[in-house]
């Protein structure tokens, strides 16, 4: 339960916060890790004989055949491992133990699951008042699919993101990043937040339903507007955007993105290019030349190198960038001012060092953290047994 703390300046949010995260592969596992950063004690659940899927994917073959994958390693900084089989009665009351002590739990497997177990939110509200019961699901609890299940690729498709997604030739393509996901863990973590926030005022616990697919439909948000207004559907145009001064171009050695967005934008970039007779007035006289902006757009930008352009335009205030590899973006100084990477010099069952996201925002004070390395499989049983008196 959620323990006065004193108040220090380097106190994290989430210090005295018990998670019981009993959660696999990506989206319920990176919310709690969310958590985990800002300093609450995240005990992830796991079963012996079939732990969380992410453990064994990744881009080290050694470390997935070690149950330490990338993909696992990515989100389990910070938490406690340990291991329950949920079919058998002693373990489903250790678990009930926990959540006597713990302030959030999540889980994210098939809907109505939990429940068939005497682990769904009303039982163990009943244990547990003050519990906030996250559930995380491909298209919720509730509803005609509620019952189907899904990854991210799988939301991409349902959502109507691959469909706007790629060019005119090539179309429909998924994100390379399962970015649903990870947007369904942040959504996640901010729902929890608020739940924590709001049963600090009312006493009492939250049930919350995350569902991927209104978070994809929520990363959609002004073309679902648009649509719902007009009936317009998004279409995939690739690079090129509705304004030419926004889009990307060829240069002499690779493609750089211009973001001349709106009207003063676009202004300066023409004045820096000496084509005054190519400014507009309004977005619809953009629109209407969009065509001719491009083509000389084109011609111009192959006059410099894609660095060279970056360089000069973002000099004078007009937003450019290179298009980057990871590897490139990651070795941006500007990355390493943030923050942004955690290095581990090592770890459980992991030889040598490896990087990790660490959050995508800092604070003044008490903000994320790491402090341990990602857990082995059961690594803290002995340890949080003891803490609960079983054997």
């Amino acid at each position: 339960m959620l323990a006065p703390l004193a108040r220090e300046d380097s106190m994290r949010p989430f210090e005295g916060v018990r998670v019981i995260d009993v959660t696999h592969v990506l989206a319920g596992p990176f919310a709690a890790y969310q958590l985990a950063v800002l300093g609450a004690d995240v005990i992830k659940v796991e079963h012996p004989d079939d732990p969380d899927q992410s453990r064994g994917a990744g881009t080290d073959k050694e470390l997935n055949r070690r149950n330490m994958g990338t993909a696992f390693l990515t989100q389990a900084s910070n938490k406690r491992s340990i291991t329950l089989d949920l079919k058998q009665a002693r373990d489903r009351d250790i678990l009930k133990k926990l959540v006597a002590t713990a302030d959030v739990f999540v889980e994210n497997y098939r809907p109505g699951a939990f429940d068939a177990l005497g682990l769904g939110y009303d039982s163990l509200a009943a244990i547990n008042p003050r519990l906030n019961y996250a559930s995380f699901s491909a298209f919720g609890q509730e509803g005609p699919r509620g019952v189907q299940t899904a990854y991210d690729h799988v939301i991409q498709a349902t959502s109507g993101i691959m469909a706007m997604t790629g060019t005119p030739e090539v179309n429909p393509v998924k994100f390379g990043s399962p970015a649903v996901d990870y947007a369904t863990g942040m959504t996640g973590a901010f729902a929890l937040s608020a739940a924590l926030f709001q049963r600090e005022r009312t006493g009492r616990g939250q049930r919350i339903d995350m569902a991927m697919l209104d978070v994809a439909l929520i990363l959609m948000s002004s073309h679902l507007t648009g649509y719902l207004r007009n009936g317009v559907h998004p279409k995939p145009n690739g690079n090129r955007n509705p304004h030419a001064t926004n889009s990307a171009y060829q240069t002499k050695d690779g493609l750089v993105m211009l973001g001349a967005s709106n009207l003063r934008q676009q202004l300066r970039l023409w004045l820096l290019l000496e084509r005054p007779d190519m400014i507009k007035k309004t977005n619809e006289e953009r629109d209407a030349d969009r065509t001719r902006e491009a083509q000389v757009l084109s011609e111009i930008m192959l006059m410099r190198t894609a660095d060279e352009w970056e360089n000069f335009l973002q000099a004078r205030h007009v937003p450019a960038a290179r298009v980057r590899t990871m590897g490139e973006a990651v070795a941006d100084p500007q990355l390493k001012s943030r923050g942004i990477i955690h290095h581990h010099a090592g770890g459980n069952g992991v030889d040598g060092g490896f990087g990790v996201p660490l959050g995508a925002f800092t604070f003044a004070h008490g903000g994320p953290r790491i402090d341990t390395p990602p857990p082995e499989l059961g690594q803290h049983n002995e340890e949080i047994f003891k803490e609960l008196g079983v054997g």
